[in-house]
């Protein structure tokens, strides 16, 4: 795993395992960025998340509320990607100062961003095909001449993507008590909103 942390750290994108599908990771740095859109063939309007191995991990990027960490504690590991507002202006292609973090639960991946930092999220292929479950060969695919993508020996379980919420703290409203499911994934629209219904 540090030969490959070490391609990571150089400004290499990686395809790694997660709970649902694989994901294309690259450090959170300009450089990184240009390779990871160009081989994705996704425009620049549309962010990428971040994923990190922990809250105290995003806790150094975003600010984080007391009630996402309850949130992350009733739903199953990796089944909500969470937009957050960023303690510090960052990169457009990661959602400037509204940043989507997604605390990882495989294994795998949470060893590998422990080591290396927070990594881009996004799904392993070109913008609008189907995502393979196999991370070897999603990297195979997505590697050009031009930039090779390392991938991880890994097949994911695949099923639905995390559920993307829009935090209180993000929401344009002016209504504090609001959030917004923006993509149903792994949770249900229904239950991310009972829950905070309870909560509030």
């Amino acid at each position: 795993m540090e030969e490959i942390a070490n391609m990571v750290r150089s400004g290499k994108c990686i395809v790694y395992p997660t709970s649902t599908q694989p994901a294309l990771g690259c450090m959170p740095m300009p450089s990184a960025l240009d390779g990871l859109f160009e081989m994705k063939k996704r425009p620049a309007n549309m962010p990428v998340s971040i994923g990190v191995a922990s809250i105290a991990q995003a806790d150094e990027l975003v600010e984080v509320p007391e009630d996402v960490h309850l949130i992350l504690g009733d739903f199953p590991d990796g089944s909500l990607t969470i937009i957050l507002k960023a303690k510090k202006r960052l990169d457009e292609r990661l959602g400037g100062s509204y940043v989507a973090i997604r605390v990882v639960s495989h294994p795998i991946a949470r060893e590998l961003i422990s080591m290396v930092g927070p990594l881009t999220a996004t799904s392993a292929n070109h913008s609008g095909e189907p995502v393979v479950r196999d991370c070897m060969e999603a990297a195979k695919i997505l590697t050009t001449p031009e930039n090779q993508v390392i991938g991880i020996d890994a097949i994911c379980a695949g099923g639905e993507p995390s559920t993307l919420i829009s935090w209180h703290t993000a929401c344009e409203s002016s209504e504090r008590s609001t959030i917004e499911v923006v993509r149903e994934g792994k949770i249900s629209s229904g239950e991310i909103y009972s829950w905070w219904q309870k909560r509030t």
